[in-house]
């Protein structure tokens, strides 16, 4: 496990899977660095709980566009790296970062 400091000065642990394997994956095999980014972000303000972010809120904290950030967002959603639900349509997403590679027997 890895601690990592954001903005907010408080860091957070990230499981070794993630800088090991899922990094590379997701940059080299899917050619996704964004998706990697936005992962990093989510979990960072998500733990393992939900977090209520809109694209543009991911864009600022990764420093990516907000196109960038939706099409991350697809990838990681269809990768089941991250769960999304919304209350209304006009409200910001809220994500919760799951871990496939901590649940598997």
């Amino acid at each position: 496990m890895a601690a990592i400091a954001m903005a907010s000065d408080a860091p957070f642990v990230v499981d070794r899977y993630v800088t090991d394997t899922l990094m590379r994956d997701l940059v080299g095999h899917d050619r996704s660095p964004s998706a990697f980014l936005v992962y990093l972000a989510i979990c960072a303000e998500a733990g393992s709980a939900r977090s209520l972010l809109s694209h543009a809120a991911i864009a600022e904290r990764t420093g990516l566009s907000k196109r960038t950030c939706q099409t991350a967002v697809a990838l990681l959603r269809r990768r089941g790296l991250i769960e999304t639900s919304r209350r209304a349509a006009t409200e910001p997403a809220q994500y919760r970062p799951l871990r496939p590679w901590a649940e598997r027997p």
